[in-house]
């Protein structure tokens, strides 16, 4: 919620399948955010405004008090430095940045505006998350190993973003695992 009690006006970058299977329904049942527009060069979002980019969504709801940037890893960073200087909230998907720099560049220019910047990661929250970091602070881990099996057509159909430069393919792995 906003500081006074309003649900937080918010506006989705890109609408793709993660945001249809999950960000769509999460945000249909929390009561802190009313979603007020969408930028997607393909996707809509049905009964709001939609634009075709994140400066028209700006320009044209200026009421935008955050946005949920959920595009392709390529576009992310040139989108969050747009909304950071328009000083709205943002949150990224996963992963946040191509580079450490980026990510630490968006930081302090969402500290200059005044503004919050929020990464995602799959199970940030989930009960065994700081178990885990607990174990591994104080373990020396020698190994780890990684066997991933998942098909990319199933799970990721036509995304062709994936398999673009900058698209990071899936990189479930580092992320997820």
């Amino acid at each position: 919620m906003s500081r006074n009690n309003d649900p937080i006006k918010l506006g989705i970058v890109g609408v793709g399948k993660i945001v249809r299977d999950q960000h769509l329904p999460a945000l249909a049942k929390d009561q802190a955010y009313r979603l007020v527009a969408a930028a997607s060069r393909h996707g809509k979002v049905d009964d709001i405004p939609n634009f075709p980019t994140i400066e028209a969504m700006l320009d044209a709801v200026p009421e935008l008090e955050a946005v949920s940037l959920c595009m392709p890893p390529q576009f992310r960073y040139d989108a969050a430095r747009t909304a950071l200087e328009a000083k709205k909230h943002v949150f990224l998907e996963k992963p946040p940045g191509a580079t450490v720099s980026e990510v630490e560049d968006l930081k302090a220019l969402a500290a200059a505006n005044g503004v919050s910047l929020f990464a995602s990661w799959h199970s940030r929250y989930a009960p065994a998350v700081e178990a885990a970091r607990a174990f591994l602070g104080s373990t020396q881990i020698s190994s780890a190993a990684i066997n991933w099996k998942e098909d990319v057509r199933r799970w990721h159909p036509n995304q062709d973003w994936i398999w673009a430069p900058g698209g990071f393919g899936v990189f479930d792995p580092g992320i997820n695992a």
